[in-house]
């Protein structure tokens, strides 16, 4: 029975050991990883300054759905839709054309790779003419507190994201980082060219790379005429949503970081309990050999004096 249970044991020993070291060299690369069923909302609000006219209240929704034909284990490739409407009789997410509240509706196609969030320029995954550098809609996992590029798509080129310190939102640490762009010549507009400046703040959660809050404050001006000044962030809906989301994403994050040490101890307790057992199987076996003659057992003789072992030994 101790010989069985010690064998069972060694087994136990044996499998947690590959489970912690499949936990340390492979669970990391197989959860770190952009998931493929992304399928989001954004939702931004702030006040606007329109081709002269304004402020005025705005509200803005983003929506980012992964394309999985054209994704694969390594590239995620994205589509992003974008409105910015006047914040007037309770619009919709988004509104038509010929609806005089809209202000601004866009698209955008990318890839990115699943690890580090960076985007690719492959046409496996996008058109030619889909050029996009930096980071977009993430940042990597395990963010480092250094200056990451950043995607502008007013620029259509990756600007610095300064590391400026580290923030607490609603007890999630995270990380602040600062887009600084000067007046800068730039298409304000399809076909129109002006002058464009931006300071963005985004606080982004380290172990995930995801974006918790973000506020925007930016100008586009043709000449002397401001053809959008926007400040937009975040709601605070959209913030409470993000650390939940954070907070679940970091407890499962932990528990596979967690695993291979775990298993590692239960490895080395099966392997000393085995140990044990097997020996302790041993040492009871040679206690109970059975002898073909009962003379040849030395054990025999312990309950007899010497009078009777001299007599047995003469007779």
């Amino acid at each position: 029975m101790r010989r069985t249970a010690g064998l069972v044991l060694m087994g136990l020993s044996s499998f947690l050991l590959v489970t912690a070291l499949m936990g340390w060299f492979y669970a990391p690369s197989a959860t770190q990883k952009t998931p493929l069923n992304v399928d989001s909302e954004t939702l931004l609000a702030g006040t606007a300054t329109y081709l002269g006219e304004g402020p005025f209240k705005v509200k803005a929704v983003s929506r980012t759905v992964v394309d999985g034909d054209r994704s694969d284990d390594n590239v995620v490739v994205f589509t992003t839709v974008t409105c910015l409407v006047r914040d007037q009789n309770n619009p919709p997410g988004c509104v038509d054309k010929s609806d005089k509240r809209l202000i601004n509706a866009s698209s955008d196609e990318f890839a990115t790779d699943r690890k580090t969030g960076e985007a690719l320029q492959d046409e496996k995954y996008t058109s030619a003419d889909d050029i996009h550098e930096g980071l977009i809609n993430k940042f990597p996992f395990n963010v480092e507190q250094r200056t990451y590029p950043v995607w502008d798509g007013v620029l259509k080129k990756a600007v610095d994201a300064e590391f400026k310190g580290v923030e607490e939102i609603d007890g999630l640490e995270t990380y602040l980082f600062q887009v600084t762009v000067p007046e800068t010549k730039a298409e304000v507009a399809a076909g129109t060219q002006g002058t464009y400046k931006d300071t963005k703040k985004m606080w982004i959660h380290p172990r995930t790379g995801s974006i918790i809050n973000q506020k925007d404050d930016q100008l586009r001006k043709v000449g002397t005429l401001t053809a959008l000044a926007l400040d937009l962030g975040f709601t605070d809906e959209q913030v409470a949503a993000n650390v939940d989301d954070a907070r679940g994403n970091d407890t499962k994050l932990g528990a596979v970081e967690k695993l291979p040490w775990g298993a590692a101890a239960l490895a080395l307790l099966s392997l000393i309990g085995g140990l044990l057992l097997l020996r302790g199987a041993r040492a009871r076996r040679e206690d109970d050999v059975v002898y073909a003659n009962e003379a040849d057992d030395p054990t025999i003789l312990d309950g007899l004096d010497d009078t009777t072992r001299r007599r047995d030994i003469h007779s």
